[in-house]
């Protein structure tokens, strides 16, 4: 990352946001490192060490090394407590949120279990972010950004409602509007897998990707040239109603069952194993279905490994049909059953989708541990934060 030139007040800000996004994602860094990293002069890095200083945003954290004195060892890092953000993973009966600060610190998390269909979990994930604020001594929350579900318009931020989806996730959408002072902002939730492997997982080297998520259902984050394409609806990526061969069906305007869902869903794919004789928990849920995968992939000989290579096969079938439409060179798999399979998984996609397509499509197993969704979320939260803070990216 290089300073560019242009008119002294605008190469002030473009220095500074330079300045700001290293100290964000490189950590605290010493003057000397920022001066070889901006390719800035001396002088010009104390100025703006001095500006961000003044702004509220810098300021010292340590030294750079016991033995070093003076200010070129000093470390300077993001003033960390001038903003937090909060993060929602909410699924269909379940909710996991973190707060962090400006430098990305995680400073709190809280997990509501699996409850689908009770009343309550509006109040429930209320209370988990008040304790969740308390614990980590948090009075504000500049950014908030919600992942779940569904279709999520993006014009007006709203959740498309739909008969699969509870009722309770538009309602604590609004409770939160209500409850945080600063915005909250809707993301569908695979986008936001999509968004943390780019970021921290599988893709850091690519700018266009496809992330396809198999879970309990099927879809997929789409990522062009660096940027999410979320489609003129908020639709882009809804692979389950892709129509494929082998389901014996038509998927329907409200009905994906006669899409790729009924070849790749958690359901579709404990019943596959099942039919090659592996043990599957008959409720065909996405622990149930991540667990058969998973151990099938760890061994993946005999029964184990024509189940994994039935599933690659239906898998690229979904893959080979978004590469003719937007050939991304890459696809990555997610969701917990993509997770699971791992190498064992993604290769075998790859050598069918080399019979099938004849564009290059590398295929990776997602990356990134614990909650992707939740995990995005703070990235978009964090990006919000800091736009907002440091200013526009001038030197894009």
């Amino acid at each position: 990352m290089t300073a560019r030139t242009a008119t002294p007040r605008t190469a002030r800000a473009i220095n500074d946001r330079i300045a700001l996004d290293l100290l964000a994602s490189e950590g605290p860094l010493t003057a000397t490192r920022l001066r070889e990293l901006t390719g800035l002069s001396r002088p010009s890095v104390a100025d703006l060490l001095g500006r961000l200083g003044r702004d509220g945003l810098v300021t010292v954290v340590g030294e750079a090394g016991e033995e070093r004195r003076g200010p070129n060892a000093r470390l300077y890092g993001l003033v960390a407590e001038r903003a937090h953000v909060a993060a929602l993973d909410v699924r269909t009966g379940s909710v996991a949120l973190a707060l962090a600060d400006l430098a990305g610190r995680t400073l709190a998390e809280e997990r509501l279990p699996a409850t689908a269909g009770t009343d309550d979990m509006v109040a429930a994930t209320l209370a988990a972010l008040d304790r969740a604020l308390a614990r980590s001594g948090v009075a504000t929350v500049h950014t908030a950004v919600m992942g779940a579900p569904g279709l999520v318009d993006p014009t007006t931020g709203a959740l498309r409602p739909t008969g699969s989806l509870p009722s309770w996730h538009t309602e604590l959408l609004t409770a939160l509007r209500a409850r945080l002072e600063g915005p909250v902002l809707l993301e569908n939730e695979v986008n936001l897998a999509g968004i943390a492997e780019h970021r921290h997982g599988a893709v850091t080297d690519r700018d266009s990707f496809v992330l396809v998520w198999l879970g309990h259902g099927v879809g997929a984050a789409v990522l062009l040239d660096g940027a999410l394409r979320r489609g003129a609806s908020g639709g882009a990526g809804e692979l389950g109603f892709l129509p494929v061969p082998g389901t014996g069906g038509l998927p329907a305007a409200e009905d994906c069952d006669g899409g790729f869902h009924a070849l790749a869903s958690s359901g579709a794919v404990c019943a596959l194993a099942g039919a090659h004789g592996l043990p599957a928990d008959p409720a065909g849920d996405a622990p149930a279905a991540e667990a058969v995968v998973r151990a099938a992939a760890a061994q993946p000989t005999g029964a184990a490994g024509a189940f994994l290579t039935e599933l690659a096969d239906r898998v690229a079938l979904a893959i080979a049909g978004v590469a003719a439409v937007l050939d991304p060179g890459c696809a990555v798999l997610g969701g917990e059953i993509g997770r699971a399979g791992g190498p064992a998984l993604a290769e075998r996609v790859a050598d069918r989708l080399r019979a099938l397509s004849p564009l290059d499509t590398d295929v990776r197993p997602a990356t990134v541990a614990g909650s992707p969704v939740l995990a995005g979320a703070l990235v978009t939260a964090l990006d919000a934060a800091r736009r907002d803070l440091f200013g526009p990216d001038l030197a894009r």
